[in-house]
């Protein structure tokens, strides 16, 4: 497989450099292999917390850190417990980089962060490589694999593993649905009257509490997965644990689906950067939950308010990327107009609502 297709780095964005003479000592005296000169590069598709390429002439590995602005969403930019989640999880379900090293030390580059192994591989965006002659079947199987790999995170004895000290899983859908109702009020900029009627909805449509709480990882999607390189249809491991927590597993579903686009949904909705699962193979949205129900077990028929629920978070992560951007805490150019997916993203949850079903 080429080069070409695996994740690639570009040079490190302005405004988010990192002090290379204090990060270079910091990792001679925590890394045991680490020799100079360091290089430090950046994956530049990443929306949320910031992620470096960080190597030395024998190895390479991936360090994560907050981006400026970010202290008033604790969670979501606590490196700490992002390596605690990966530290229990890696040994009980391998399909998440190895943590390195964990430094809470923010005179070393400005805030706390950690650093991990480098996994190889193929990262789906927005556009498949012609070279990949991605076929119709392989995308049936990737989509199939997805699911599996899903229901099987969700299995995870969160008990044996400790991971259950990670989150609070009574009362999650209420706190879920009230804490990202108050993120957006600390980032609004403009009224959106399709986001107040979902902030009305969500909290009286809530379904009964689950039983069983599950490890979940909240962003789950085809761009947070890492493809085998020579059979791309293989999940190699999964990125971005800054939300995980434990809590109800159709959460998480309701999330996964938001971001699935089907090939019959409108073209705006079509042409945002996470519409590969339209391609023609893929499960539908309702394939989808079938699959994840007969595969799980789990009672999913209250997947309106999930998928609801994962397009009103979705929309307001967007919200927090345009505010950070309005304020100046970040030049990246990407969330200058990010607010009309805002728009989009709450109009076709209420489009769901009146439909009383997952097409759009």
């Amino acid at each position: 497989m080429s080069n070409d297709l695996m994740d690639s780095t570009k040079p490190v964005r302005s405004g988010e450099e990192l002090a290379l003479e204090a990060l270079t000592a910091y990792l001679q005296a925590n890394l045991p292999t680490f020799k100079e000169p360091l290089v430090v590069e950046q994956f530049p598709s990443g929306h949320s917390n910031l992620t470096y390429l960080v190597k030395d002439a024998q190895r390479e590995w991936v360090l994560r850190c907050p981006p400026k602005g970010a202290k008033t969403i604790k969670k979501g930019h606590d490196m700490g417990r992002e390596y605690r989640i990966l530290s229990r999880l890696c040994d009980v379900y391998p399909k998440v980089p190895r943590p390195a090293l964990f430094c809470e030390d923010e005179s070393i580059i400005g805030t706390p962060f950690y650093v991990m192994e480098r996994l190889n591989g193929i990262i789906l965006r927005s556009e498949i490589p012609k070279e990949m002659n991605f076929t119709v079947e392989d995308f049936r199987t990737l989509s199939e694999n997805f699911v599996q790999n899903l229901v099987t995170l969700h299995a995870v004895d969160i008990e044996a593993t400790g991971l259950v000290d990670i989150g609070h899983p009574e009362g999650y859908v209420t706190r879920q649905v009230k804490g990202w109702t108050d993120r957006y009020g600390h980032a609004k900029t403009e009224d959106v009257p399709a986001i107040r009627r979902l902030i009305e909805w969500l909290p009286k449509n809530k379904p009964p509490e689950v039983a069983h709480a599950s490890m979940i990882h909240n962003d789950y999607k085809y761009d947070n997965l890492i493809l085998a390189p020579n059979n791309p249809t293989e999940i190699v491991a999964v990125l971005d644990w800054e939300m995980a927590t434990v809590g109800d597993p159709l959460m998480d579903l309701g999330t996964t689906l938001a971001y699935w686009v089907d090939p019959g949904d409108p073209d705006p909705i079509q042409a945002l950067p996470f519409s590969l699962t339209a391609q023609e193979g893929n499960m539908s949205r309702n394939e989808l939950v079938s699959r994840y129900t007969e595969l799980s077990g789990h009672d999913t028929s209250h997947i309106l308010f999930y998928y609801v629920y994962g397009m009103f978070k979705i929309a307001v992560v967007c919200q927090q990327l345009y505010y950070r951007y309005q304020k100046g805490y970040t030049k990246d150019k990407r969330f200058a107009h990010i607010n009309h997916i805002v728009n989009l993203l709450a109009g076709v949850a209420c489009k769901a609502i009146d439909k009383g079903n997952l097409e759009a």
